[in-house]
């Protein structure tokens, strides 16, 4: 392999290092996050509240797509996943109240 190659091997070695750090972090993330929506599922089954809160859901979209805005992230891949997100938060907060 020539010096180049051999380079940018090294440095597509770093980058999926990063990548797979940032993965579980994501991951992490992602199962602190759901701990407190299981919380508030049970807190709304608990006092009979609905599994879905749409204002709660609109300004949470709003604020996202400013954040990846700000990330320089595409802010419609962005809403996309908080929309899934927000789909298993209200599945899960609808086992809650059965």
């Amino acid at each position: 392999m020539t010096d180049a190659v051999t380079r940018a091997a090294e440095v597509l070695k770093e980058h999926r290092k990063s990548i797979d750090r940032l993965d579980a972090i994501l991951v992490y993330t992602l199962g602190e996050r759901f701990k407190h929506t299981q919380a508030v599922g049970k807190l709304k089954a608990t006092h009979d509240l609905p599994p879905s809160d749409p204002s709660r859901e609109a300004e949470q979209i709003a604020r996202l797509e400013d954040l990846a805005k700000e990330a320089e992230l595409d802010p419609e891949f962005a809403k996309k996943f908080l929309n899934f997100i927000i789909a298993e938060v209200i599945q899960h907060h609808r086992k809650h109240q059965s």
